[in-house]
C-alpha cells in the first residue's frame, strides 16, 4: 500500500507565491518593455498625441535607448543571487521592484531636461534594479515548490513575462494615443509596480516555515518533499564555483539562454519599428499588432504547460526529454518563421503579422524547455545559477539593438530587416543544437549541501573501524 501524503489545500500558499511572482514579473516587464512603443510615440507625435513634445532622435540614439536597460541589468545578476541568500528573497524583491517603479515615475520629468542621454541613464538604473529580481525568483521557486510541482508552479509564475509583453505593447499604445500621451506610459507603469510591491510585502514569505498564512499540512508537505537537513533555512551553503563553471549541462544551458534572448529581444524591441517602417502601420494599429504575437505567446504558454503536465503525470517522457522537446519547438519553428518574415513587405502585411504571431507564440515553450532548467540542475544554488545565466544571456540585448542600428539605417528598407531576421534564425538553430547534445534536467552532484565538505578517506575510515573493534575487545579495568 502507498501512504497518502497530506498536501494541504488543493490551492495553497505555494500557489499564492507563484501568483505573486507572476504579478511581480508582469509589473517589471511592463516597465522594461514599454520603451519600444514609447520611443516611437516620442519621435512621431503625429501618430499619437500632438499635444506632447516630439524629439528628433537618430536611429543610432534610439538604439542606445533600447539597449541601455541591459547595461545596468547585467551588472546586478550575481549580486541578486548573493543578496537573496543573505537577506531573503522577500526583502530583495520588494526593494528592487519599488526602485524600478521609481525609475518609471521620473522618466517624463527628466527626458525634457536631458533628452535621449538622460532617458538612457534612467533605463540603466531601472536595469540595475530589475537585475536583482530573477535570481530571487528562482530561489523562491526552489524553496516553495515540491519537486513534483516545480515545473507547473515555475511555468505558471513565468507566464508573467508574456502578460508583461502584451500589456506593455498593447496598453502603452492606447495610453500614448489618449489624453495622457506618452508620459502616461511611464506613470501607469510606475503605479502597477507600486501596487505589486504592496501585495508582495503583505503576502510573500521567504519559505514555508516563515509564512503567517500557511497551514501545518501544507508546510509539512513542502518541507518534507525538499529533503533538507535540519536548520537548512538558516544556513548559507558554500558555492562550488569550479564545479559549476566546468559543468557541461550548465554551460549548455547558458548557450541556449543566450540564443533565446537574442531572438526574442529582436522581436520585443524591434517589432514596433519594423511595423511602423516596413508595414507602414500607425502607432495605434502598431501597438495592437505588436501585442498580438505576445498574446499568442501568453496563450501558448498554458498549452505547453498542460501538455507537459500530461506527459509527466503519464510518465510518457522524462523531464529531460520534455525540456529538450519543448525547447526544440520553441527555437526551431521561430527560426523558420523569422526567415519567412524577412521576405514580406507592406503588400503582405497580414501574412507578416501571422508569421510573427506564430514565431513568438511557439517561442513560449522555452520557459519549460530551458528557462527553469537552472532549478533542475541545482535547487540549492538556483539563485546563483540564474545570476550567471542571466548575466551571460543579457549581454545579448545590449548587442542586439546596436546590431540592428548598424544594419537598419532605413526602417522602411525590407532587405535590411531581412538580414536582422536571418541572423536571429541562425542563432536560434545553433543554440538549441548545443542544448540537445549536452543539456539535462537531472540534479547535479555539486548541488549536495555537503559537496565542499572534506570527505573521509576510504583507508582511514577502515582503520578507524578496525580500531573501534579492537577497543571493544579490550578488558574493562
Amino acid at each position: 500500500m502507498t501512504v497518502e501524503v497530506n498536501k494541504g489545500p488543493t490551492l495553497g500558499i505555494r500557489h499564492l507565491q507563484a501568483l505573486l511572482i507572476f504579478i511581480t514579473i508582469t509589473s517589471v516587464y511592463i516597465g522594461r518593455l514599454n520603451v519600444g512603443v514609447s520611443v516611437v510615440a516620442m519621435t512621431n507625435a503625429e501618430s499619437t498625441n500632438p499635444d506632447f513634445p516630439e524629439y528628433d532622435w537618430t536611429e543610432a540614439e534610439k538604439s542606445y535607448i533600447l539597449s541601455s536597460f541591459f547595461w545596468g541589468y547585467i551588472i546586478t545578476q550575481f549580486l541578486g543571487g548573493y543578496l537573496c541568500k543573505l537577506f531573503g528573497v522577500k526583502n530583495v524583491m520588494f526593494w528592487a521592484t519599488f526602485a524600478s517603479g521609481v525609475c518609471s515615475a521620473v522618466t517624463p520629468l527628466f527626458i525634457g531636461w536631458g533628452g535621449w542621454a538622460t532617458y538612457c541613464g534612467i533605463r540603466v538604473l531601472m536595469g540595475f534594479a530589475q537585475g536583482l529580481i530573477f535570481p530571487c525568483i528562482h530561489q523562491h521557486l526552489a524553496r516553495w515548490s515540491p519537486p513534483e510541482e516545480r515545473n507547473r508552479l515555475g511555468a505558471l509564475s513565468h507566464t508573467g513575462i508574456e502578460a508583461g509583453n502584451v500589456l506593455s505593447m498593447f496598453v502603452s499604445g492606447m495610453i500614448a494615443k489618449g489624453p495622457m500621451g506618452w508620459p502616461g506610459i511611464s506613470y501607469i507603469s510606475a503605479g502597477v509596480a507600486f501596487a505589486s510591491c504592496a501585495l508582495w510585502f503583505v503576502l510573500a514569505a521567504n519559505n514555508a516555515t516563515e509564512s503567517r498564512f500557511i497551514g501545518e499540512a501544507e508546510r509539512n508537505y513542502i518541507e518534507s518533499s525538499l529533503k533538507h537537513k535540519e536548520n537548512y533555512h538558516n544556513t548559507v551553503i558554500p558555492i562550488p564555483w569550479r564545479a559549476i563553471f566546468t559543468s557541461g549541462p550548465f554551460l549548455a544551458l547558458i548557450v541556449a539562454r543566450c540564443a533565446e534572448t537574442w531572438g526574442l529581444s529582436t522581436l520585443q524591441a524591434e517589432i514596433p519599428a519594423y511595423m511602423n517602417g516596413v508595414l507602414q502601420m500607425d502607432i495605434k494599429d502598431n501597438a495592437f499588432f505588436s501585442a498580438l504575437p505576445f498574446l499568442a505567446m501568453w496563450i501558448m504558454s498554458y498549452v505547453y504547460l498542460i501538455f507537459a503536465d500530461i506527459l509527466l503525470s503519464g510518465k510518457c517522457l522524462s523531464l529531460t526529454a520534455i525540456r529538450k522537446t519543448f525547447n526544440s519547438i520553441a527555437f526551431w519553428l521561430p527560426a523558420a518563421t523569422l526567415i519567412g518574415i524577412g521576405f514580406l513587405d507592406v503588400d503582405q502585411k497580414n501574412f507578416a503579422i501571422v508569421l510573427m504571431t506564430l514565431s513568438v507564440g511557439f517561442n513560449s515553450g522555452a520557459t519549460i524547455g530551458s528557462s527553469l532548467n537552472s532549478i533542475d540542475l541545482s535547487p540549492n544554488h538556483a539563485s546563483i545559477l540564474m545570476g550567471i545565466v542571466n548575466t551571460a544571456a543579457n549581454v545579448v540585448p545590449i548587442v542586439t539593438p546596436l546590431v540592428v542600428g548598424q544594419v537598419v539605417s532605413d526602417n522602411a528598407d525590407r532587405s535590411q530587416w531581412q538580414i536582422v531576421f536571418i541572423i536571429s534564425s541562425v542563432i536560434f538553430f545553433v543554440g538549441n543544437c548545443v542544448y540537445l547534445l549536452f543539456g539535462t534536467a537531472v540534479s547535479q552532484p555539486w548541488d549536495a549541501e555537503d559537496f565542499l565538505q572534506p570527505q573521509p578517506i576510504a583507508g582511514l575510515e577502515i582503520g578507524e573501524r578496525q580500531q573501534e573493534k579492537s577497543d571493544s575487545k579490550m578488558p574493562i579495568s
